[in-house]
């Protein structure tokens, strides 16, 4: 059996990610701030229960990240996959009034937090039997191309696709993979606002089209499967018709 371990696992993706590895087979850890989304995560699985573990965690805290790793190697023994799914954003204001408070949280949750499950998958990874596994981050659409007064949240995606190179060129020593999952407008209480009209790049509110975050997590999935010879280094998954390729 192969474990799994989805951070923010609470709502959105990173639950929609989590129930489809464990009802394709993955034993799953899940991990989040809060105790109670976990518990509704895991409720929503249809069977399993003894594959699934509610393992609250704040990633940006690496006494956390410890602790969270601990309790995987403890039940289950092994790491097999990490989907490095949390994330956090800074409210829409200026540049130049964003403060330098909610800068550093976004880095330290979206960055950081990435770096340190990652460090912790490593140490795993590296000295399990079989030894080996893969590293999957969600890099955004904004890993690309930014929203307007999104500084914080665009600068950390971009930030993670350099972790991402990193990571897979310095886990080839020990059979770990890397790739990352780059989601556009997929339909979470997240993006709710989206069907009312979000900021454009020319100062317009307009609705984006969206896609149902099913299709996200049957990527993860498959992203997850591959034999470890083989890796998706990079993946796009967005609603077919937002305003991304072109000019708008």
């Amino acid at each position: 059996m192969k474990v799994a371990l989805v951070t923010g696992a609470g709502s959105g993706i990173g639950r929609a990610a989590a129930l489809a590895l464990h009802a394709a087979g993955y034993a799953v850890a899940l991990a989040g701030r809060r105790a109670e989304a976990l518990e509704e995560t895991a409720a929503l699985a249809a069977d399993g229960a003894e594959r699934l573990l509610c393992a609250p965690a704040d990633v940006s805290d690496p006494a956390s990240v410890e602790a969270l790793f601990a309790a995987v190697d403890a039940r289950f023994g092994r790491l097999d996959v990490l989907f490095n799914n949390a994330g956090s954003g800074a409210p829409p204001v200026p540049l130049e009034d964003l403060s330098l408070e909610a800068w550093r949280r976004v880095v330290d949750v979206n960055l950081t937090g990435a770096f340190l499950c990652t460090q912790a998958a490593f140490r795993l990874m590296k000295d399990q039997d079989p030894r080996g596994g893969r590293i999957i981050n969600n890099g955004s659409i904004s890993a690309h191309s930014p929203r307007p007064r999104s500084a914080a949240y665009t600068a950390t995606k971009h930030a993670i696709t350099g972790l991402t190179k990193s990571t897979s060129l310095d886990g080839r020593a020990y059979d770990i993979a890397c790739g990352q999952i780059d989601i556009g407008n997929a339909a979470t209480p997240m993006t709710r606002a989206m069907s009312q009209g979000v900021p454009q790049a020319d100062g317009r509110l307009a609705p984006e089209p969206v896609m149902d975050v099913s299709a996200v997590a049957e990527a993860v999935v498959f992203m997850a499967g591959l034999p470890l010879e083989a890796n998706v280094q990079f993946m796009t998954v967005m609603a077919t018709k937002m305003p991304f390729i072109g000019r708008g």
